[in-house]
């Protein structure tokens, strides 16, 4: 340390003239040196260090503009979007009723033409019911004439011997004899 403070204060006592030599003072030399090319940096590098320093303050301060700018167009497209989102559940919700209102306008409709269908379906099995009860009675109407006939041939062939049906034939002849004779 003490050659450090000597060759500061060794820097004032230089002769006038005398011999140029080499300091071989590794330490003293080197803060000068230091020194000197700190001051030449200062001197000739500030205006350097200014331009670049100035430059990465322009592009710092243009990016901070241009994220602002974004920013604002961010915010601006966020609130468009949450303006068509509105319109769109709104648009929705009218869709959502006027489909609930077509759905209950359809149930009626379908209730209704179901109905309609039922009743005429009812018609239809009522007159099938009477057509069938109609047919019905008029077989047992036939059947129960048929076994009357039959029943009365029966009889009538039974009653009948042979001398009566001469008889009867004979004046059913004599009917029809006196028949013609009124229309001759």
């Amino acid at each position: 340390m003490k050659n450090v403070i000597d060759s500061f204060v060794s820097l004032g006592h230089w002769p006038s003239a005398g011999s140029f030599g080499f300091n071989t003072d590794i330490l003293a030399t080197n803060l000068i040196n230091l020194s000197v090319v700190l001051g030449v940096l200062i001197f000739f590098g500030k205006g350097v260090l200014n331009d670049l320093l100035d430059n990465r303050k322009q592009r710092i301060l243009s990016t901070i503009r241009n994220s602002e700018e974004l920013r604002k167009g961010a915010i601006e497209q966020l609130e468009r979007a949450r303006a068509r989102l509105r319109k769109v559940e709104i648009e929705a919700d009218e869709y959502r009723m006027n489909g609930y209102s077509e759905i209950e306008r359809e149930k009626v409709n379908l209730i209704n033409a179901t109905s309609d269908s039922l009743e005429r379906l009812e018609n239809y099995k009522n007159e099938t019911l009477h057509f069938e009860q109609q047919r019905a009675i008029n077989q047992v109407r036939q059947r129960v004439f048929q076994q009357a006939l039959q029943g009365a041939l029966r009889a009538m062939n039974s009653c009948l011997n042979s001398e009566l049906h001469f008889r009867t034939i004979r004046a059913n002849i004599d009917i029809l004899g006196a028949m013609q004779e009124i229309t001759d």
